[in-house]
């Protein structure tokens, strides 16, 4: 593993990603990146966060028409409270700031004390969690559905509304509805490492794949022999239909789990697309790449978002930040 001990691999990524993006305030010490521009006169504020390993997720989506702010707990590790309620001082402008929580226990229960502890300091809070995942109902750190590549779209798209000064109920209004109209399905084709373990955390026999996985290596529905990048598509997106049932277009992610190469992606990306056809699913637009990824496990997601005009819209909207920008 490129790192130097695992106790500091964190704050070693975040001196590195100040170094590198100086658009952006990084405080290593409290663990919190933020716009460099922030508080944005009256603008609402995005705040998101979650465990290391997941990278770009959340820090590299802070910037304009995107994240105000980001929390980077330890690896595979929700943020403390404090961090979530220093972001929030840090970004507020008086418009109020949108919390936006990934369905995991430790996220959940952090960012309720976070908000509380935020409104006793006079900041207006709202909350969106995201649970988009398809594959199970509940899972080792989750009651109920997992939050997962929807992440992406949720932060992107009221972020842009944020941007164009929405007020935060619209904000938030904006959120859920993104993350109502969106389903997420992962595939694992290895396990993997964490830096304190060092080693697999799971066990996947070479030739095999999991269906369903989660982010953290969590077991998905079921385990099967190695299926083609076609099978796997069919597998995948049949099960983000049956759930979603679109009735118009759709925002389409093809999302690597860290260590499947682009030219993987993009051959699974053309098997998606066959497969959306066959289904009479049209693709208004589509985003193949690592965005929610998990350390080194191969492996790649597929998340739909039903899209209307305005989502459409806001997609498009300018954003610059160190994993996502186009417009500007």
């Amino acid at each position: 593993m490129l790192i130097n001990v695992p106790e500091t691999v964190v704050a070693d990524a975040l001196r590195g990603m100040a170094a590198a993006h100086p658009e952006l305030t990084v405080d290593v010490e409290h663990r919190v990146v933020l716009r460099r521009d922030a508080p944005v006169a009256g603008r609402v504020a995005l705040v998101s966060g979650g465990g290391s390993g997941h990278e770009p997720l959340h820090g590299g989506f802070v910037g304009p028409g995107m994240l105000a702010a980001a929390c980077p707990g330890e690896v595979f590790t929700s943020p403390v409270p404090d961090q979530m309620v220093r972001a929030a001082a840090a970004v507020d402008s008086g418009a109020g700031v949108l919390f936006v929580v990934k369905n995991y226990t430790g996220d959940v229960l952090n960012f309720e004390m976070a908000a509380e502890l935020a409104e006793d300091e006079g900041i207006q809070i709202a909350t969106v969690l995201v649970n988009d995942d398809v594959a199970v109902t509940d899972s080792l750190y989750t009651a109920g559905r997992r939050g997962t590549g929807a992440t992406l779209f949720v932060e992107k798209i009221a972020g842009a509304a944020a941007e164009e000064g929405a007020p935060l109920e619209r904000v938030e209004a904006i959120a859920r509805r993104v993350n109502e109209r969106s389903r997420s399905f992962g595939v694992a084709l290895s396990a993997c490492t964490t830096p304190a373990k060092g080693g697999p955390t799971f066990d996947l026999p070479p030739g095999e794949l999991e269906l369903g996985i989660g982010i953290h290596g969590e077991p998905g529905r079921e385990r099967r022999p190695m299926m083609t990048s076609g099978e796997i598509a069919d597998f995948a997106v049949d099960a983000v239909l049956e759930d979603l049932r679109p009735s118009g277009p759709v925002l389409a992610l093809v999302n690597g789990m860290g260590a499947t190469p682009l030219l993987e992606l993009y051959g699974f990306h053309a098997e998606v697309q066959r497969v959306l056809t066959e289904r009479g699913v049209p693709v208004a637009r589509a985003l193949v790449g690592n965005y929610v990824t998990s350390l080194d496990m191969a492996g790649c997601s597929v998340t739909l978002c039903e899209a209307d005009e305005e989502i459409l819209r806001l997609w498009d909207a300018p954003v610059q930040t160190p994993a996502l920008r186009w417009g500007r």
